[in-house]
């Protein structure tokens, strides 16, 4: 009857001791769940972000400011100042 009572403590030991275990393995994964959520928002924001500059590249006025400041270019009717020793 000893010897029964022994192997069932010790059984208890274990699985108390494997629930312990997974308990652990189960706080490190919902915090790695977490942290891949926060991810994933903010890679979608990134992609909204990226796809509302895509879409404004495809306007006429990108166009334009993109011809003003990287191509110095100005419309007919327009007239350029600029300061007396500036460049």
């Amino acid at each position: 009857m000893l010897g029964i009572s022994l192997v069932v403590v010790f059984l208890l030991c274990v699985l108390l001791w494997q629930g312990g275990k997974l308990e652990r393995e189960l706080a490190a994964y919902q915090e790695q769940e977490r942290a891949l959520t926060r991810k994933l928002k903010d890679e979608k924001a990134r992609t909204e972000e990226i796809n509302g500059q895509k879409e404004y590249m495809q306007t006429d006025e990108y166009v334009e400011e993109a011809a003003r400041d990287r191509l110095g270019l100005v419309k007919d009717n327009e007239i350029i100042f600029k300061e007396a020793g500036g460049e």
